[in-house]
């Protein structure tokens, strides 16, 4: 997300600033509210627009509110409504239900020829193979209809799927028979289907053009404004071809003056000059039902073609739409829990004059998150969030909404530790979650996902960017730390040091793990990689594996991860990168159990990108690769319960290239000491001689490794230390067995 604007902190907002400059006239129904008939005509019946009754129709059969509203009528009154706890998140149990996740995305997975992405996610041979390594949760990724509408064709999304326009699946992935074969088949495995839901947006599908029209509540599921004729020399042409245009900086500020728009936001997501210049678009002309044309202009906080949905507007029409198509996931498909895309913008209010409004951390925020956790958790569910923002903002909205957050935190930072050899950020960015309030067991601790390696670090460059710091033995503000750590990235993984690796705007760089691992590893092209270096990038991969599996909260992994993807020539998706948005080379197909070995595409198209470590049924006959070894770190994981346990300490290390973990594991018994248990990671290719110490660690206990067959390596000190040495990328899981435990108990 790129950044912009002027940051604005909630404790400031005050009464008056909750007033426009000029007072609005009261509220005042109009006098057609209860009267007035829909006026129809009979035109062409081929028409697409709102004269037409037969279209308006097929718009409203393919509406996602229209699909709500049956769906919430079904429910409503049942038993099974009030079965279950939903005030409170509970990460402990999210966490319980699935631990180890797999993060799919659709169109990036290869099938047999003719065989959807659903059917092949549910194939049995797949699911062996997951379960014999350790993963016991699919995210699907968005499988359901998504793009827009235009006249009586759909468009192709503008967002990979993430502009949402229907609860059906999109026949590209599937049915919904086959969906609920999925989630049956992770049953049989022991294992759980996550899905998503956009609380936050929806594409230009049949429920934006049915608002357009002005057709009954749907303009309330927007934040979209009707601009009388009389003003609309203010508004910009819409180029033939176009549905609608970005507004830039001057009519945003013209459209506010004149009381129609609360204007500029705290940041324009996505920014790109002559593309998305501000958070506004307006339509063209659009005729109603009602026989009136109308030019509206409407918010978006992503792009252009994702309108964004109105939490507050008196029909709760977008909340409808939203709870609606949440149920339909966990009550039709089988689904265990949903992921919310882009949640933390679910509130937006006017400042005072001169400032940008109020769109970060909003309360509506806060009370929608809770509103769709909670329902989630009272059929059953439970609920993840995708939410960069400042860690304050991750843990209020958390505190009543969703069960668990994506890792924004340290995701960065983990990965600025490998590209500079050095944990100095990484230690700071998991204290700061520690000391504000954000426990690592209610974090998706992710490797690669279907998004860019993000480092806009919004909780040091926007509400704490003027706090100081103590970085790299100099005192800095948090926005220049932030700036240090964005320009150390891009040195150290784009070009001239790589030129697969593409800066994708201001919010980061496009890039899977294997391909930031082969950038640090000196490969300037891929070309460079050879046979002989795919062990030490293997090596360095299960080291970031171990950091994100040996602490608590959920672990997080692809398929471009589990293969070892790099990322695509740029050329071979020159159409799809063409207007800026370069995350494409990092989605490259993949083919995770030899379903298509002859295939260079995937069925939705993608070109097939390389691999290093091969398919899954290869990785499990070979001993060493990178699957095996995953499988035994896994196993360390499962066995002694870190997932849930309690972080108590971020130690200093004796070498900048040292990570320690402290951790307390959850006791077998009431009344028993908790195990410490510590994780000890080398971020270097060199070997490190050095020293662990923390107050947590009781003195005289026995240091384990309980990835050696419980081999006894040391002592804590009575000054709480102990000697380690490690090789290159190595992570070592350790316990400490107390003095008073390795008694033998008395009769």
């Amino acid at each position: 997300m790129t950044t912009g604007g002027t940051e604005h902190d909630p404790s400031e907002i005050t009464y008056d600033e909750q007033l426009y400059p000029a007072r609005p006239r009261r509220l005042r129904p109009r006098s057609n509210l209860r009267g007035g008939s829909l006026r129809r005509s009979f035109a062409d019946p081929r028409a697409a627009n709102g004269q037409n009754p037969a279209y308006v129709e097929w718009l409203v059969r393919q509406s996602m509110l229209k699909d709500a509203d049956v769906l919430s009528r079904q429910l409503s009154g049942q038993p099974s409504m009030w079965r279950n706890p939903y005030a409170r998140p509970d990460a402990r149990r999210a966490v319980s239900t699935a631990d180890v996740w797999f993060t799919a995305y659709p169109i990036s997975i290869m099938t047999r020829p003719g065989e959807s992405f659903l059917a092949a996610l549910a194939e049995p041979e797949l699911w062996e193979a997951f379960q014999a390594i350790g993963i016991n949760g699919v995210h699907t990724g968005p499988v359901k209809r998504a793009g827009g509408i235009v006249g009586w064709a759909e468009t192709p999304s503008v967002d990979g799927h993430f502009d949402r326009i229907s609860t059906q699946i999109d026949p590209a992935f599937g049915d919904e028979e086959t969906f609920r074969r999925l989630t049956d088949v992770a049953e049989e495995h022991g294992g759980s289907v996550i899905d998503d839901i956009v609380p936050g947006h929806t594409g230009k599908g049949a429920d934006f053009r049915l608002a357009e029209m002005a057709f009954k509540d749907y303009p309330g599921i927007y934040h979209m404004v009707e601009i009388p004729p009389e003003d609309w020399e203010l508004l910009p042409t819409v180029p033939p071809g176009r549905d609608s245009v970005n507004l830039d900086a001057d009519t945003e500020a013209a459209l506010a003056g004149h009381g129609y728009i609360i204007g500029e936001l705290q940041r324009v997501i996505f920014y790109s000059p002559g593309v998305k210049e501000t958070n506004w678009s307006v339509t063209a002309p659009v005729i109603g039902v009602d026989g009136v044309t109308r030019r509206w202009v409407y918010l978006h906080y992503f792009k252009e073609g994702q309108p964004s949905v109105n939490w507050l507007d008196p029909t709760f029409a977008g909340m409808r739409l939203v709870i609606g198509d949440a149920l339909h996931s966990l009550g039709d498909l089988g689904t265990s829990a949903l992921r919310l895309d882009a949640n933390g913008f679910l509130g937006v209010e006017k400042s005072a004059e001169g400032l940008p409004a109020w769109s970060e951390g909003h309360p509506l925020s806060h009370a929608a998150n809770h509103v769709i956790a909670g329902m989630v958790r009272k059929v059953g569910g439970f609920t993840f969030q995708e939410l960069n923002l400042t860690v304050e903002d991750i843990r209020d909205t958390g505190a009543v909404g969703a069960d668990l957050s994506y890792d924004f935190i340290n995701r960065p930072a983990y990965h600025h530790a490998l590209a500079v050899g050095d944990t100095e950020f990484l230690r700071l960015t998991l204290r700061t979650s520690l000391e504000l309030g954000v426990e690592p067991v209610s974090l998706v601790h992710g490797l690669q996902n279907h998004d860019e390696l993000t480092y806009e670090l919004v909780h040091w460059s926007t509400l704490h960017r003027d706090d100081p710091y103590t970085y790299r033995g100099r005192e800095v503000t948090g926005g220049e730390l932030a700036d240090s750590v964005r320009s150390d990235l891009t040195r150290a993984l784009t070009e001239p040091a790589a030129d697969y690796n593409l800066v994708f705007t201001t919010n980061g760089i496009a890039c899977t793990t294997a391909s930031l691992i082969a950038a640090t590893r000196g490969h300037a092209t891929l070309d460079s990689i050879e046979e002989s270096d795919v062990e030490p990038i293997r090596d360095a991969h299960l080291l970031l594996a171990a950091f994100n599996a040996w602490q608590p909260g959920v672990f997080a992994l692809s398929g471009w991860d589990l293969l070892g993807m790099l990322t695509l020539p740029r050329d071979e998706v020159a159409d799809l990168i063409a207007e800026g948005d370069t995350r494409w080379i990092e989605r490259g197909a993949h083919d995770l159990v030899g379903l298509s070995p002859d295939a260079d595409r995937s069925a939705s198209g993608m070109p097939r990108a390389r691999s290093l470590y091969g398919s899954l049924p290869d990785q499990l006959a070979q001993p060493g690769s990178f699957a095996q070894r995953l499988r035994a770190l896994l196993a360390i994981r499962a066995e002694h319960g870190i997932a849930t346990a309690t972080q108590v300490d971020i130690p200093d290390v004796a070498h900048p290239g040292m990570l320690v973990m402290v951790h307390e594991l959850d006791p077998a018994d009431d009344g028993e000491l908790p195990v410490v248990q510590v994780t000890v990671l080398n971020f270097t290719d060199q070997t490190i001689d050095g020293t662990v110490h923390s107050a947590s660690l009781p003195a005289r206990a026995t240091v384990i490794d309980a990835a050696a067959a419980g081999e006894e390596i040391g002592h804590v000190d009575d000054l709480c230390s102990f000697p380690i040495s490690l090789p290159p990328y190595a992570a070592r899981f350790l316990l400490l067995r107390r003095a008073e435990q390795a008694q033998p108990a008395a009769e």
